[in-house]
Order: C-alpha cells, then sequence, then structure tokens
C-alpha cells in the first residue's frame, strides 16, 4: 500500500499547503489518521526553523510569531473548532441540538472569543517561556502531540452528525492507524528524551478528558470537536513542558 496518497491527503486536510491530492475515497480519508503526527512533525520542524532564523528578537515577540505562523499555516482550522465548541457549551445550555446548531454557526460569539483569546495567550506565554530556556523539542512537539492525541478520539467515539467528513474519519479510520501513529510518536518522544513524557501524556489525558465530557453532551463528538481537543492538547503539553524543559 502506497503511502504517499494518505499522507497527501492529510497534509491537504490539516493545513494550508497547496498540495494536490486529487479525489479522496472514504479508504483514503480513514488512512491519513496515521499520518497526523508527521503533518504534526513538519509543522514543528517549521517552527523550530523559524524560531532559529528570529535571531535576536526577544522570546515574548518570537513566541508571538509563531503562534501567528503555526495558525497561518493551519488556516486557524482547529481555533475555529475551538470558538465553536464554547460558544456551543455556553450558548446551547445543555440542549443538544441547540449545541449542534451552535456550532454550525459561522459567527463567533462572546464564549468562543474568549476561549481563543485564553488559548493563543497561554500557547504565546508558554512558548516565550520555553524560548527563554533555550530548548527547542516542545517547539518540535506540541503541533505533532496535538494531532496525535485527537487520533484516539477519532477512532474511538462515535461521531454525531448524520453526514460530513469528520464522520468519514470516524467510520473509516481503524486501531491501525492509531497504531501506526502512535508508534510515530514514540520515536519522537524517544528522540526528545525522558522530559517529554509527562507533557505528552498530561496531553493525551486532557484530549480524552474533553472527549468522554462532549460525548455525554452531545452523544458523540463533531469535527468541532476534533479541532478544539487539539488545541487543548497543545495548550497542556506547552504548559507541562515549561516545567520539564
Amino acid at each position: 500500500m502506497s503511502i504517499v496518497r494518505p499522507l497527501t491527503i492529510a497534509f491537504a486536510f490539516l493545513t494550508r499547503l497547496p498540495v494536490r491530492n486529487g479525489e479522496a475515497t472514504d479508504t483514503d480519508i480513514g488512512r491519513t489518521l496515521a499520518f497526523f503526527p508527521v503533518v504534526g512533525w513538519a509543522l514543528g520542524v517549521t517552527l523550530s526553523a523559524a524560531a532559529w532564523s528570529a535571531g535576536s528578537l526577544p522570546p515574548p515577540l518570537t513566541a508571538v510569531a509563531l503562534i501567528a505562523l503555526l495558525a497561518a499555516a493551519t488556516g486557524g482550522l482547529h481555533l475555529d473548532g475551538l470558538a465553536d465548541v464554547f460558544d456551543a457549551l455556553g450558548g446551547g445550555h445543555g440542549d443538544r441540538e441547540r449545541m449542534l446548531t451552535i456550532m454550525r454557526d459561522s459567527r463567533i460569539g462572546a464564549h468562543g472569543a474568549l476561549a481563543l483569546f485564553l488559548v493563543i495567550l497561554a500557547k504565546a506565554l508558554s512558548v516565550g517561556v520555553i524560548l527563554q530556556r533555550g530548548v527547542s523539542w516542545p517547539i518540535v512537539l506540541f503541533p505533532v502531540v496535538g494531532r496525535w492525541a485527537v487520533v484516539p478520539l477519532i477512532v474511538g467515539f462515535p461521531y454525531v452528525r448524520e453526514v460530513g467528513v469528520g464522520r468519514t474519519f470516524s467510520e473509516r479510520g481503524t486501531t491501525t492507524e492509531l497504531m501506526w501513529a502512535t508508534m510515530f510518536m514514540v520515536a519522537l518522544l524517544l528522540w526528545a528524551g525522558g522530559d517529554a513524557v509527562a507533557p505528552t501524556v498530561l496531553a493525551l489525558a486532557a484530549a480524552l478528558g474533553f472527549g468522554v465530557w462532549m460525548r455525554r453532551r452531545l452523544g458523540g463528538l463533531t469535527g468541532d470537536v476534533y479541532g478544539a481537543a487539539i488545541e487543548l492538547a497543545e495548550v497542556v503539553f506547552l504548559a507541562a513542558a515549561t516545567r520539564g524543559s
């Protein structure tokens, strides 16, 4: 089985890079889950190279630039999911159908805006601390961990909507893709060293806990929940890495 096609499709879905992937079949979409961490690694390496290129810029400014670069490279896809989910949580008043309707609304509300502000602020502050300490592994790894941590949510939790690309990911993704994604994650942890283990475990626990909570609220997950889980896993990883870096 060729890995090129699912890899290019993974880049097309998770980034705004001009990748030509043609028409993706449902099977192709399911296979992309194995390469979610690979996309994260490419993003992390790009961020690390950008941090090195920033040279003598103050770490806080470099941190803001890196978070902005990541948002640009991904088209703010996961940030949009984060805002939609927290708008739904804040405005849905526990009503499942109302929450699902709010998540489809392209407009951003107060709850979503606040969630975006807090997540971006937490990321920038954490990256600034990490840069001041002169270590690179958290910058490389945090996009990887976020995209790896969402794979068990996609494979192991039901998808709540009747249609959508998220349903295809959920129905076609299998434990085989989760296994390959995890093997890549483990290889990067061996490269990064023992300090990376605890932040990674905490980020995975945060994503899984969030998935369990949202399943109880909605009866399943959505694409927006996937995006929010990626953002939350990244924040938890970066915050934890400030202690061990």
